[in-house]
């Protein structure tokens, strides 16, 4: 009975609701009515201040610029030097930017007299005397007046209305001399103001400060040139140099005006915007009435609604009833399952849920309901579910795992599955059910850091590793086995062993036998294998150490082996190196002072026992310590290096070029019949170091100079020729440089080698 009572007194107070919101949308309405015509009013003021402004702009602009070629005329005039110019040259220096004002007429210039003595447009000025004129009789009383704006007059020249504008000039001794006479047609002001559209019973008139009616559009036939003066629109004109007013209606009949005036500049001229209120008002009347009529529409429509909801509120009740005891057995049977159970509408806010979110995430079925899916799971995790949860919203099943932090802090993997609702062809919600799998979870992460740490360390190794099953196929290759081999992991898995890695001798490409195959076997060498692998692809071969041991399970039977191959190339490579920089210079790579005595002792015993000669030459670069000096070690080095392949190309193949130090150049020429033989080799040597070398984008030139001695006649030992053959040099240099000396004796002067005998 008091349900029934409690429903009759809600849908009583929904009517009364309903009244109210209706009477408060009729008075919002009428305000809002209000309140558009304030802001229209006030925007029309805007506006029109706006154009009274530009108007005042572009007329001031005008009689500005009239002005500015009003005073050059008066300062030409009051120069003698101009008036005494011809009268061509005299009339461009008055009137050369007189006729450029828009809407401006002739300039006329008029004596003391009133009569036209120079116009602008012509040599010979009409005969015209305006001595009656308003501007003539003001300015002769008080020439220092200034700009003067007279009334509108037809013109005595084109007898066009215009509106005179006028300065005096003087005579050297400040007299009265006369007038210029500026004008800007009437015709001007007609078609600014004639431009614009403010609609009917509006207007635009230009004013003399004074009350004097300059221009009005539209012109009306009975007060077209009507005089303003002593009235109180004139008064309202002259309180500020701007301003805005509304007008009200005068009398019955009266229409109200807005109005907007701004004085032109600094002359005495104002320009009086007058727009009709009907013409504001307008658009606010139209709107006013479909506002209303809406408004009336939208009270009527609330009351109506209230009673359709306050019928259709009395059904469901009696639905809600039926529901409550459905939705009892629903949440019990959903408590008792052992995972997490919710429905989440398309919005992802949450419609029912199990009692397991509360040992999850410490929250009740019933605070849960209404909240959207992220305020449950936190940023990060929605994060991470939002995309499952996007794809089963169209209509796609999602089954995935994650991890959740439960609200005792502790971690958990799940098992999510979201199944959509789908009614019609169109997604109304998601099914998700959430499974703890945390035990799983853990052994299998146990299982996969045991092998993966397995991996790592495979990986890190420097060394590469590759593992075969007992039939002695692939199984694994680390990173380092791929650069050597060539053969990616997933390529050579199931190879045979053979295939992958070919061991091959040293020097003959003799095959190896498989170290992996001989540990299977029970045969594995004690000691590492020496052999050459050739890389699959690029065929670049790789010197390697291979040391191969098996692999067992717990009961001892072999499942596999496992190979390990080292990259000794660098290592090899290095010793080449260093076997080579140990008998060659460094920078020239010429053989050095070592291998120079190993080959010329066995020169030396060769011509003893053929009874041949050979000679030994000494060369040094004349001036190469100023080039270093001037150019630098650098290209200095550089000079080294092209001198040593000139020497090389002048030599034969079986003569041995070395670099002694420095710039000195030992030459062990074996072979030789006689001494004409080293001194034709000589030659070869001062021509080709004759041409410039290149250094730096800088041709140079440098010498040098060089001793030669004979085998057996100048010594019986390598020794002793060296110490022969560095006396002949610097014999050279002290008898001019440039050239080579044979060496003659200890008791003789070297001699210097002559030219060829064909010569």
């Amino acid at each position: 009975m008091s349900m029934h009572f409690s429903r009759q007194f809600f849908s009583h107070r929904l009517i009364w609701l309903a009244l109210l919101v209706s009477l408060g949308i009729g008075l919002l309405s009428a305000r809002t009515v209000w309140t558009m015509r304030a802001d229209g009013w006030d925007y029309a003021s805007r506006t029109n201040a706006n154009l009274a402004s530009t108007l005042e702009r572009s007329i001031g602009d005008s009689i500005r610029s009239l002005d500015e070629s009003l005073k050059g005329v008066v300062a030409g005039l009051e120069r003698p030097e101009v008036m005494a110019l011809p009268p061509e040259i005299r009339s461009g220096v008055l009137f050369d930017s007189s006729l450029q004002v828009p809407g401006a007429g002739a300039v006329l210039v008029v004596d003391a007299q009133g009569n036209v003595v120079l116009h602008s447009s012509t040599l010979t000025p009409q005969q015209a005397n305006f001595a009656d004129r308003d501007y003539f009789l003001a300015l002769s009383k008080d020439p220092q007046l200034g700009l003067h704006v007279g009334r509108p007059v037809p013109s005595r020249m084109s007898g066009r209305a215009i509106l005179p504008l006028t300065r005096a000039y003087h005579h050297r001794d400040g007299s009265f001399a006369g007038v210029v006479v500026g004008a800007i047609r009437l015709s001007y002001f007609d078609g600014l103001f004639g431009s614009l559209d403010l609609g009917a019973g509006s207007s635009v008139d230009l004013y003399r400060t004074d009350g004097l009616p300059i221009s009005r559009f539209p012109r009306a036939a009975d007060d077209a040139y009507a005089n303003i003066a002593g009235t109180a629109a004139l008064a309202r004109l002259q309180s500020a140099p701007a301003g805005t007013h509304g007008a009200e209606p005068e009398g019955a009949g009266g229409a109200r005006h807005l109005q907007a005036w701004k004085h032109v500049g600094s002359y005495p001229l104002v320009v009086n915007v007058a727009q009709s209120g009907d013409t504001v008002l307008a658009k606010w009347y139209r709107s006013a009435w479909v506002l209303g009529l809406f408004s009336l529409l939208l009270m009527a429509g609330c009351v109506g609604l209230a009673m359709l909801f306050v019928r259709e509120l009395r059904r469901r009740q009696a639905v809600s009833a039926e529901l409550r005891v459905a939705e009892r057995d629903r949440q019990t049977i959903l408590d008792n399952l052992p995972s997490l159970v919710s429905y989440w509408d398309a919005d992802l806010h949450n419609r029912f849920a199990n009692s397991a979110y509360g040992t999850w995430f410490g929250v009740s079925p019933e605070q849960l309901r209404g909240r959207h899916c992220r305020d449950l799971l936190g940023p990060a995790q929605y994060a991470m579910c939002e995309p499952f949860v996007r794809s089963a919203l169209r209509g796609e099943r999602q089954l995935f795992e994650c991890t959740v932090v439960d609200k005792a802090g502790v971690q958990r993997h799940a098992l999510v599955s979201y199944v959509p609702d789908v009614e019609g062809g169109a997604v109304r919600g998601v099914f998700s059910q959430t499974i703890d799998i945390s035990d799983r979870k853990r052994m299998e992460e146990q299982l996969f850091e045991e092998k993966e740490r397995i991996r790592l360390t495979l990986q890190a190794i420097g060394d590469a590793v590759l593992c075969t099953d007992a039939q002695g196929q692939i199984t694994y290759l680390n990173p380092v086995a791929e650069r050597l081999t060539g053969w990616q992991a997933f390529d050579a898995a199931g190879s045979r062993v053979e295939a992958v890695v070919r061991l091959q001798e040293p020097g003959t490409d003799k095959p190896l036998p498989s170290a992996l195959h001989s540990a299977i076997q029970g045969h594995a060498p004690e000691t590492p294998v020496r052999g050459v692998v050739q890389h699959r692809t690029s065929g670049q071969r790789f010197e390697v150490e291979e040391t191969a041991r098996t692999i067992t399970d717990r009961h001892g039977t072999v499942t596999g082996a496992v190979a390990v191959l080292r990259d000794v190339t660098e290592a090899v490579a290095m010793q080449a190196r260093m076997a080579h920089l140990a008998q060659y210079d460094a920078l020239t790579d010429l053989p050095n002072r070592l291998l120079l005595q190993d080959r010329a002792h066995l020169a030396v015993a060769h011509a003893r026992r053929d009874g041949r000669c050979l000679a030994v030459m000494y060369l040094d670069l004349d001036g190469f310590k100023a080039v270093n000096d001037r150019l630098g070690h650098d290209l200095g080095d550089r000079l080294l290096v092209q001198f040593a392949q000139r020497l090389k190309a002048a030599v034969r193949g079986s003569d041995t070029v070395c670099r002694q130090g420095g710039d000195e150049f030992v030459v062990l020429l074996p072979g030789l019949d006689g001494a004409e033989g080293a001194c034709s080799v000589a030659r070869k040597i001062l021509a080709a170091a004759a041409s410039p070398f290149e250094l730096g984008g800088e041709a140079l030139r440098i010498g040098l100079s060089g001793g030669i001695a004979m085998f057996p006649g100048h010594g019986a030992s390598f020794e002793e020729l060296t110490q022969h053959a560095d006396a002949a040099m610097y014999a050279a240099k002290r008898a001019g440089r440039l050239q080579f000396m044979l060496y003659a004796g200890p008791d003789t002067a070297p001699q210097p080698i002559g030219p060829p005998e064909s010569e």
